[in-house]
């Protein structure tokens, strides 16, 4: 059987799960449908979470990242796995204890104010749209190389499948079919690590092959055999980051605490019977988190030694066949400068603009740098983002390992889309539309809202996953910037500081994220030059600055404005002793 027979069969496997799992699980109140009734057990919240949370961005984008960037790629391991200690720690039990559906919930009643309400149920549907966006982009680019259809295609295709089990299960629906895309993911992860670290190091573990000695009787360490390719192409050495310290700090720190303010994570600690269950499986999350992200880093490593001894100064004839199948659908190109006719992989952009190539192939990659130097002698262009799917491929793993890495991508993105696109229909049906417009409405009338805002959240999804404006990781970054600039302040500030009111609450949710999509989309579209960041901290890291504009506003705003009511400071109060 080939490698596409076996990829159509295992993906329909897959994605028949997800459907049947849907169907036996169908929502049939508000409750089922926002937080599956609270009734779902710790170690099962715990795996859908995990998946929630291993996005396109953990599975697809990020050890693409970590090979081209190196140590500076380090920055999201710490602060996404970070980000689940502060979420266990600070926010997870006080927030099941409040009992309620939303983060906006919370808000709203927690700052007696519907326009506190509204202003959160705008950052939710903010961070949600554009994190969405980097899910059904992965989604596109693995149906486009695997399943042989253009990303456009692709793209629908993951639209149709999430909005089926969204719209019909609803949370519950969409946790028990977690807990299947978790296992798929990780097994999917896992195997091709582990093959390729026995074939480079004769270790079984990722993890310890990642610093051993390669099998190939040289004596030479892995990362010191990156390290010297990676000098001798004029790069960096693998192992030296070039960040500045602050702006490593302030994008860590953006991760950690958006990671602790996304709402499609805060939302699943809402749908365990108890306070004690929320920390549990905060718990098992970060454990079961955790296997993938120390693997990442070996797999990065590999992909990138491979990637450099299969193609650098290799003949253009000479190229396997997962080069040019990448190259087909323009995720890799090669542009032949000097006519020799060999591949130069060396430091520096690949091309200006998308130059021709030559007669009979297409147009060279669809994300070329615009701004390239023209000097460069580099000749290859590679899509970061397909480093983790071609890399079973470059090391010649059989080909139901190829496959089963294309249903681990799916699942790690369609599993997040549908926690996202949850997020957003219960931001409209619940917070807006029940809570704000139509207080009278019945449930089954504000079942009917949320699954028709789904539908509108897909389209809307699905059009910024056809026009993206980064990488996965990219754009998953930015949106937790926008979430550490937003919702974090409030909610930490809401559960230990009783003085804390609506005014405040307001005047920084809204302060915290003007200036970070401001500051985001000013360096990321009008000025690219990183000399003129502020401080010299990236967009990544804009989420840092939002967060501590939005304290102090909230802060200062609060004190110069009068004390919440009794009620309130005593509800405060009850959130803060975590049991019930």
């Amino acid at each position: 059987m080939d490698a596409q027979t076996l990829t159509y069969l295992i993906v329909g496997l897959t994605f028949a799960l997800y459907i049947g799992i849907a169907i036996w699980a169908k929502a049939g109140t508000t409750d089922d449908f926002y937080v599956a009734g609270h009734h779902v057990p710790p170690l099962a919240n715990g795996m859908a979470t995990a998946a929630d949370w291993m996005s396109a961005a953990s599975f697809i984008s990020m050890a693409g990242l970590i090979s081209f960037m190196g140590r500076d790629g380090a920055q999201y391991l710490m602060g996404w796995t970070g980000g689940y200690v502060l979420l266990a720690l600070l926010l997870a039990p006080y927030l099941r204890k409040f009992g309620q559906f939303t983060v906006p919930d919370f808000v709203g009643d927690r700052y007696y104010s519907d326009a506190a309400r509204t202003v959160a149920v705008i950052c939710a549907l903010f961070i949600s749209f554009t994190y969405v966006a980097g899910q059904m982009r992965g989604v596109g680019i693995v149906f486009s190389r695997f399943l042989e259809v253009d990303i456009t295609t692709g793209v629908l295709i993951g639209m149709s499948i999430v909005f089926f089990y969204a719209v019909l299960g609803g949370m519950k629906g969409i946790t028990y079919t977690q807990v299947a895309q978790y296992c798929v993911l990780i097994f999917a992860f896992m195997v091709p690590a582990i093959f390729i670290s026995i074939l480079m190091t004769g270790n079984p573990v990722p993890q310890l092959g990642f610093g051993s000695q390669l099998a190939d009787g040289s004596g030479m360490y892995l990362l010191d055999k990156l390290d010297g390719l990676s000098v001798e192409l004029g790069f960096g050495p693998y192992t030296d980051g070039s960040k500045s310290t602050f702006d490593m700090f302030c994008i860590v720190a953006a991760l950690m605490v958006g990671t602790a303010g996304l709402p499609h994570v805060i939302v699943r600690f809402f749908t365990v019977p108890k306070v004690r269950d929320a920390r549990l499986s905060a718990g098992y999350a970060l454990v079961l988190i955790a296997i993938l992200y120390t693997t990442a880093p070996a797999v990065a490593s590999f992909a990138r030694l491979n990637l450099i001894d299969t193609v650098s100064n290799a003949e253009y004839q000479d190229t396997p066949a997962w080069f040019k199948n990448w190259e087909a659908i323009d995720l890799i190109a090669w542009r032949d400068k000097n006519g020799d006719g060999k591949i130069q992989y060396v430091a520096g952009a690949a091309f200006e603009g998308a130059p021709q190539f030559t007669e009979g192939r297409g147009v060279s990659g669809e994300r070329l740098l615009s701004n390239a130097d023209g000097g460069s002698d580099n000749e290859l262009y590679i899509d970061q983002d397909i480093m983790v799917l071609a890399n079973p491929e470059i090391a010649e793993l059989p080909d139901w390992v190829v496959a089963l890495v294309v249903a681990g991508g799916l699942a790690a993105a369609l599993s997040t889309a549908a926690g996202l696109l949850l997020v957003i229909s219960t931001s409209v049906a619940h917070d807006l539309f029940k809570k704000m417009l139509l207080p009278k409405i019945t449930d089954k009338q504000e079942l009917m809202f949320a699954r028709m805002a789904v539908a509108i959240a897909v389209l809307i999804a699905g059009y910024f996953g056809v026009y993206p404006f980064a990488f996965v990781a990219q754009v998953v970054a930015f949106a937790f910037g926008l979430a550490a600039s937003s919702f974090f302040p409030v909610i930490i500030m809401g559960i230990f500081y009783k003085r804390m009111n609506k005014e405040g609450a307001i005047a920084g949710m809204i302060s915290g994220l003007v200036f970070t999509a401001t500051y985001i989309v000013y360096f990321k579209t009008f000025d690219t030059n990183p000399d003129n960041w502020w401080f010299g901290v990236s967009p990544e890291g804009a989420g840092t600055i939002g967060m501590t504009i939005n304290f102090v506003v909230a802060y200062f705003v609060s004190r110069f404005t009068s004390e919440p009511p009794q009620e309130v400071q005593d509800m405060v109060e009850r959130i803060r002793v975590p049991r019930g």
